[in-house]
């Protein structure tokens, strides 16, 4: 992300922001319970979004090509992430599950873990990451096709708003031969390797 060096915020600027939102929530920042909460929440900001620091393709720029002419579908299933919200900078938690056709090109699957995790940790929104995880494998592996399925709670509606505590949204992206309107057998084979 650009950030222009007046836009740098200081640590004692964020936490003097909590110390406003403490209050504006109607407690009292200077009581015994909360003196730390600034620091804590600063701290917890830093591992929220870590993913504005990272670069995708460092994940996936160290790749094999001798697979032996592999060519059929690598997936990885049940990838838990934790991200927030754009909107209300809730949480939003779920599962993410990533498939691909290689094409000379394959990654080691910690790979896969580390690009999800890296756009989670970021201010997202779940169709955005779905994109996201896609397009850079596409980018960078090169394979025949990707297929990308999230599902995930989203808790600004869980937790506030409409309050539907079991509602979870989801979202997919296919590209290549996963995306073909003439064949669904493979997206099929996705979808059903994956339990859906």
């Amino acid at each position: 992300m650009d950030t222009d060096a007046s836009d740098v915020v200081s640590e004692e600027d964020a936490k003097q922001a909590v110390r406003t939102l403490l209050r504006f929530a109607g407690d009292n920042p200077q009581r015994e319970g909360l003196l730390d909460t600034p620091k804590r929440v600063v701290q917890a900001f830093k591992e929220y979004y870590r993913g504005y620091k990272e670069n995708p393709d460092d994940y996936l720029n160290r790749f094999f090509q001798e697979i032996e002419n592999y060519n059929d579908m690598v997936l990885l299933r049940d990838i838990f992430f934790a991200s927030h919200c754009e909107h209300h900078m809730a949480p939003i938690t779920g599962v993410v599950h990533i498939g691909y056709l290689p094409d000379k090109r394959i990654v080691g699957i910690s790979k896969l873990v580390r690009l999800t995790e890296m756009y989670a940790r970021r201010l997202q929104i779940q169709e955005k990451l779905t994109a996201q995880i896609s397009n850079t494998l596409e980018r960078v592996l090169k394979p025949r096709g990707t297929a990308v399925f999230v599902e995930a709670a989203h808790h600004c509606m869980t937790t506030r708003g409409v309050q539907q505590a079991k509602v979870k949204m989801v979202t997919s992206r296919y590209s290549g031969a996963f995306a073909s309107k003439d064949d669904r057998a493979l997206q099929n084979e996705f979808l059903r390797a994956i339990g859906k």
